[in-house]
């Protein structure tokens, strides 16, 4: 396993052993490089009676999706912290029909404050893509509390 590998892979058991509906929903992360973090589900377990990702599905993907490139972030600067979303905003473009990718950026943004014993906030935009399509957008600000 390479590292990014490694590092994805425990980012997963995180969310399935202290999220269970990430579990059930099989959320996994994808692919972590260049400040770019994806993740994906499939759509079967997360289907809604019109055959389309239910809503409640979506607005979970996305919402792990920021708080694990938190977490990867935190990582990388080797710091530690309670993650949690203070505030979020979701807009719904598209019905989902295939699986879709939920997708985030890292703007920037320094995490040391976090080994000083300060908290840290941080706005993060995600997109879902299924295809070549932009089906929901979701812009969430994280807080990540010192003392993990």
């Amino acid at each position: 396993m390479t590292p990014e590998q490694t590092l994805l892979q425990e980012l997963k058991d995180t969310w399935h052993s202290t999220i269970p509906v990430s579990d059930f929903m099989q959320i996994c992360p994808r692919r972590f490089a260049d400040d770019v973090f994806e993740v994906s589900a499939p759509l079967a377990p997360n289907i809604n009676l019109h055959q389309t990702m239910f809503a409640g599905s979506i607005y979970t993907l996305m919402t792990l999706t920021g708080w694990g490139l938190m977490w990867l972030k935190q990582r990388e600067a080797g710091v530690e912290g309670s993650i949690v979303l203070a505030d979020a905003n979701i807009r719904y473009h598209a019905p989902v029909t295939s699986a879709p990718v939920a997708r985030v950026r890292w703007p920037g943004g320094d995490l040391s404050a976090l080994a000083s014993g300060k908290r840290v906030k941080q706005s993060l935009t995600v997109e879902l893509i299924c295809g070549d399509t932009l089906c929901a957008s979701f812009s969430g600000l994280y807080v990540s509390l010192p003392g993990h």
